[in-house]
């Protein structure tokens, strides 16, 4: 998935940033996760599914340590 799409996507329902969560943080898929909202978007196929019913709870405070994406 590009960087630069990446860093241009925010979380569906805050509109915040979103952080880079690679396989096996907790999780079976690459993710974009919201900070704000504890949801964590799986990416399929380069895809992210930016869907609320899509989305899996997520504790940042658990997670081992994600890629930032904000500036």
């Amino acid at each position: 998935m590009d960087q630069r799409l990446i860093e241009m996507l925010v979380c569906p329902l805050c509109k915040g940033p979103l952080t880079l969560l690679r396989e096996g943080a907790g999780l079976e898929l690459p993710a974009l996760a919201c900070r704000a909202d504890r949801l964590a978007f799986p990416i399929r196929d380069g895809i992210p599914l930016m869907l609320e019913s899509e989305a899996k709870p997520w504790d940042p405070d658990s997670a081992s340590a994600p890629v930032s994406l904000a500036p």
